[in-house]
């Protein structure tokens, strides 16, 4: 293989530091992610005519639901022998700090997080955002649905900036060689779902502004979740394992994990189109 026709990648995860404290790209991208789809969602409320005291709570219950979900379901899903195995390490899950073999704690941010995970915290969150505040729970899951692949787009560049989730060895023209990984050059993963994430939050937005009305039918939150982990369940096909238990699964986590979305977003979609006509037809 030519080395020299592959992109060599090696950043610096972190674009500040002061001190011992530094500003990571990932958690950059977190916010902007978040920022983008809080606008986006803020816009879409006014453009419905949805009043804005009850738009204020919600990027706190989303906020908080997502974290959560991505926490947990990374631990639990991925590596429950390890969180799972003593109250420190449980502890560790809650927490973002590690216990050091020497007693003492050291501050390290979330690290690991899953998309399966937040998507659920996610989805209970709204449930409880509209449980309490006496919201519709398909207007508000639509409406979040068409915002929800900003979000999981600039995830996915963070992802890339710290040199993580990366591909399998291949030696396509466009290959990675993830210098803090290794040399070999591979698939860049999560490139492929950034731009595919992006192209989802423009097909979303393409079908609101031809189908507003039909926001709250479930169909938006149908193709949100058919579209993002359908394409999840097949570029995993690209990528390596990322924990050592997946080897020799048929699947890999990720990918069984995404079946129960995809199947949830299909009946949706289906809901959605029932509902549809029944609207039409009143």
């Amino acid at each position: 293989m030519e080395l020299l026709s592959y992109i060599f990648w090696n950043p610096d995860d972190t674009l500040l530091r002061i001190g011992s404290f530094g500003i990571r790209y990932y958690s950059l991208c977190w916010l902007a992610g978040l920022a983008g789809a809080y606008f986006m969602v803020k816009w879409l409320y006014r453009d419905q005519q949805i009043k804005e005291s009850l738009f204020e709570p919600l990027f706190l219950y989303c906020f908080v639901s997502i974290l959560v979900g991505a926490r947990l379901g990374h631990c639990l899903f991925y590596d429950p022998a390890y969180y799972l195995s003593s109250w420190d390490h449980f502890v560790e899950m809650l927490i973002p700090m590690r216990h050091l073999a020497d007693g003492s704690w050291k501050f390290t941010g979330y690290e690991g997080l899953a998309s399966h995970g937040g998507t659920l915290g996610l989805i209970i969150g709204l449930w409880l955002y509209c449980r309490n505040l006496k919201m519709n729970i398909w207007t508000v899951l639509d409406n979040i649905a068409i915002a929800t692949p900003i979000t999981a787009c600039f995830i996915r560049l963070g992802n890339l900036m710290n040199s993580e989730i990366i591909g399998k060895v291949t030696d396509v023209p466009w290959a990675f060689i993830f210098t803090k990984v290794d040399q070999y050059p591979r698939h860049p993963g999560q490139l492929y779902e950034a731009i595919a994430y992006a192209l989802f939050f423009f097909v979303g937005w393409f079908l609101y502004k031809k189908a507003k009305t039909r926001v709250g039918t479930g169909l938006f939150f149908g193709l949100c979740l058919t579209l993002i982990f359908t394409f999840r369940f097949f570029v995993e096909f690209t990528k390596d394992i990322q924990v050592d238990f997946e080897a020799g699964m048929p699947l890999d986590m990720g990918q069984l994990l995404s079946i129960p979305f995809v199947i949830l977003g299909v009946a949706c979609m289906k809901g959605g189109k029932w509902m549809g006509r029944l609207g039409a037809k009143q």
